[in-house]
């Protein structure tokens, strides 16, 4: 029995998805569990299984199609199956056009001649829709893109469209590709090589030189992930009038304890706990005071605050597709070591790309740690509707005066933006001083 395979439906608000790779291709054997295809919101990229055994009879969308959640994408089931009423409004089954080249196959292999004109194919004129894998593929082969035959969504020319006329039609040389004309080769497979430069037709010839040099740029669309981060930090800063209030604090008792934690951690069987997990421990206390709950909030259409019961820490993390900001809840209520193995959860799922979209959301204050990188102090932009987000920056080795003796110590600046609508400069300062003073003092925060 014919099983559809849809595009799934992950977190509340996604609604729509782009489908980036296909693992299998029409005609695969698969088998329940492995990886069909990979999907991409616009917060991370998953890949999806399929259900069931059986033979991949159809695709109804091309690789980086936009997809709408709950819709079928692929048909599995047993050959010769009829899967028309799977396929979703307005995407034709690439099924049935299997059949006629199937059927014509016999009549190829009796007159080896009729492969011919498969090289003689001559380049279509004007634009071609091509799909960024597709066009890099296709310069990795060397086959030129004009003279392959669409088959993805409005007539775009996709992956398996170039490795179709990679196996069927005319090769270029990398060396001869800039005179390349769709003219059979006299190279090794057939490959158009510089030897048959000198026969191409004059209108390629002329057209060597300027495609034979390097461009000056090259154009890619953004993905999903950065494109939200554009949208959002734009928003950011042209609707909310944000300002930044710097401070240090003396960083030698938190960082000692966390040297007595890491030399003993395999003892006690306590994770890996870092810095960043013991500022969010002293934030979500901080931020549960009354206070200060102006930070722990959310700005809602510009005059509406949202107050927090608890204080929810979203945690700044950079992934290979950009920055993502997961959601500790509830982090007021945590011990130390919970917040650890939460933060560390969170992270892993983000740079997996296999985290749920409900769980980048709902954060009522964000904390963004780049002092790794040695930066001393910086401008972290509010993610909206928060109404403020605190950066962490590098560990310095500062000089200060005690009762006439000159010595050293280790500062760590804090970067507090504020959203100035919900809260003024004065409130902001009181939240540094009682970070601070907590900060300085952890393992006294610790025992209580």
């Amino acid at each position: 029995m014919a099983t559809p395979v849809m595009m799934p439906k992950v977190g509340i608000s996604v609604e729509t998805c782009i489908l980036t790779k296909w693992h299998k291709q029409k005609g695969d054997a698969v088998k329940a569990g492995e990886v069909l295809f990979t999907y991409e919101t616009d917060k991370s990229t998953l890949d999806e299984a399929a259900p069931v055994d059986g033979t991949l009879l159809a695709t109804f969308f091309a690789e980086d199609d936009v997809v709408p959640v709950m819709v079928n994408v692929a048909v599995i089931g047993n050959e010769g199956e009829n899967i028309a009423e799977f396929a979703p409004a307005g995407e034709a089954d690439e099924a049935p056009a299997a059949a006629p080249a199937a059927e014509a196959a016999p009549a190829a292999e009796a007159a080896p001649a009729a492969a011919a004109p498969v090289a003689e194919a001559k380049p279509r004129e004007g634009f071609i829709a091509v799909s960024p894998r597709a066009r890099v593929l296709a310069e990795k082969l060397g086959v030129d893109v004009r003279l392959a035959t669409p088959t993805g969504a409005e007539g775009r020319v996709c992956e398996n469209d170039i490795r179709t006329l990679a196996a069927n039609g005319p090769v270029a040389t990398k060396a001869a590709a800039g005179a390349f004309a769709g003219e059979a080769g006299t190279g090794i497979g057939g490959k158009f090589s510089t030897a048959d430069i000198g026969k191409a037709a004059p209108a390629a010839a002329e057209a060597a030189a300027p495609a034979a040099a390097a461009p000056a740029y090259v154009d890619e669309k953004m993905p999903g992930i950065r494109k939200v981060i554009a949208k959002t930090m734009t928003t950011s800063l042209t609707t909310i009038p944000q300002l930044t209030h710097t401070t240090t604090f003396d960083a030698t008792e938190i960082m000692g304890y966390r040297k007595k934690l890491k030399a003993n951690a395999e003892a006690l069987g306590l994770p890996n706990i870092t810095v960043t997990d013991l500022i969010i421990y002293a934030v979500s206390r901080v931020l549960a005071k009354e206070e200060h709950r102006a930070l722990n909030a959310n700005l809602i259409d510009g005059d509406t605050m949202r107050y927090f019961t608890d204080v929810n820490i979203g945690l700044a993390v950079d992934t290979p597709r950009g920055l993502m900001v997961p959601t500790i809840v509830a982090a007021n209520k945590m011990s130390l070591v919970e917040i650890s193995e939460a933060a560390k959860e969170l992270a892993n799922a983000c740079k997996k790309g296999d985290i749920s979209p409900d769980k980048l959301s709902g954060a009522s204050f964000t904390i963004s740690n780049v002092g790794a990188f040695g930066i001393e102090s910086f401008t972290p932009v509010i993610n909206p509707p928060q109404t403020g987000i605190l950066g962490v920056n590098s560990v310095m080795t500062r000089v200060r005066e005690k009762d006439g003796q000159i010595s050293t110590y280790q500062a760590m600046g804090l970067s507090l933006t504020y959203d100035h609508r919900a809260l003024d400069g004065v409130p902001a300062s009181k939240f540094l001083v009682d970070l601070k003073a907590m900060l300085e003092n952890i393992t006294i925060l610790l025992a209580k």
